[in-house]
């Protein structure tokens, strides 16, 4: 038998910002659509003064996330403060949208302790560094939701390169077995560090692994916010009604480089396909427009907008650059409630040395 999925992209704006025939938008007040907007404003305009910093020897590692605003916004919208976030290295807007503030942001991208002290009252793991480890987590903590019969979905981000690792496979076939109140929403950004998509897998797609795991597999335009907002909702109703995991695949395009660790994309990317996505494609002009046709936002709007995210930016990095940095002795410290006595032997050599470096 011949598994097959169509690997028909799910849309609802085109490129120009107008609703495609036949499609319909999600029902959002236009108090939501702006805050939508809004909130993929911050994000770009947060990828933008954290790769300077990073260039200044500001901030530390960082993942730029410009062109993925619709993907991280749009989705978390649709989901519950209730539910449970589990992002990658690249999901900071995703992450803020959730609950991790800015100052957070800057901690965790200039290593300090503090950048991964979640809130208590925040439904979300710390940004994982190791590539789809995320996805077995969210696997189990949707399994759980479905145990304890919670009205709780859990929701992993990764990359297309991701769907390469073991943990992938082993999450989406027990989520699937286990029928998991889970969403694995895979941002397809068509280049896992400098591998096309095209060398990643001989799949036409990523949503149509899910076939396999015989759950749910959705491919939507992941530059469409509505059309990402709509999927995402679907997903979670499904879960919410115990019908099982989905597995998502938003096709989007990822503007600057893999990492601000040296990654240069225009030794594998061409200058035409980079001008495609950006001048044409990208996710915050067609909401905008779309937004603009409802009468809903205009140039001075966004001014305000932007030169507020600036102001609040500049506070927040100030306010951060004060904080005390940390310590060898405090990564130890912080790691257990009562430090191992291996560990202290190591942090009583270490403080030896240093004194008598």
């Amino acid at each position: 038998m011949e598994l097959k999925q169509d690997p028909e992209m799910f849309q609802i704006l085109d490129e120009k910002g107008e609703i495609i025939e036949g499609r319909q938008a999600p029902d959002l007040s236009d108090d939501e659509l702006k805050k939508i907007y809004r909130w993929m404003l911050r994000v770009r305009a947060y990828d933008g003064r954290a790769i300077k910093l990073n260039r200044q020897g500001r901030l530390g590692f960082y993942a730029p996330m410009a062109g993925q605003e619709a993907c991280q916004i749009a989705s978390m919208a649709a989901l519950k403060r209730s539910d449970w976030l589990f992002p990658s290295y690249r999901d900071m807007g995703a992450s803020m949208y959730h609950g991790m503030s800015m100052e957070m942001a800057f901690l965790y991208s200039r290593g300090q302790i503090d950048g991964m002290k979640i809130p208590e009252d925040v439904n979300m793991f710390p940004p994982q560094i190791i590539i789809a480890a995320q996805v077995l987590h969210a696997t189990g903590a949707g399994w759980a939701y479905r145990l304890r019969d919670e009205d709780r979905v859990a929701i992993a981000f990764f990359g297309d390169g991701a769907t390469s690792e073991g943990d992938f496979h082993e999450g989406l076939n027990f989520a699937g077995v286990y029928n998991s109140n889970s969403i694995f929403f895979c941002q397809n950004n068509q280049y896992a560090i400098s591998v096309p998509f095209s060398k990643q897998t001989k799949s036409e797609t990523v949503a149509q692994k899910a076939v396999a795991y015989g759950i749910t597999g959705v491919r939507v335009d992941g530059n469409d916010a509505l059309a990402v907002y709509q999927v995402t909702k679907e997903a979670a109703d499904r879960a919410r009604k115990g019908e099982g995991p989905t597995l998502i695949e938003a096709v989007t395009y990822r503007m600057g480089p893999h990492t601000m660790a040296g990654d240069d994309p225009g030794r594998y990317r061409t200058k035409e396909e980079e001008e495609s996505w950006t001048s044409k494609r990208d996710p915050l002009n067609r909401f905008r427009k779309y937004l603009e046709s409802k009468g809903l936002w205009s140039d001075e709007e966004e001014e305000k907008t932007v030169e507020k995210l600036m102001d609040e930016m500049s506070e927040t990095i100030k306010k951060v650059e004060k904080m005390p940095k940390g310590t060898v002795a405090d990564l130890i410290d912080d790691l257990y409630t009562e430090t191992p006595a291996i560990l202290k032997k190591q942090k009583d050599e270490y403080l030896s040395w240093k004194e008598g470096k």
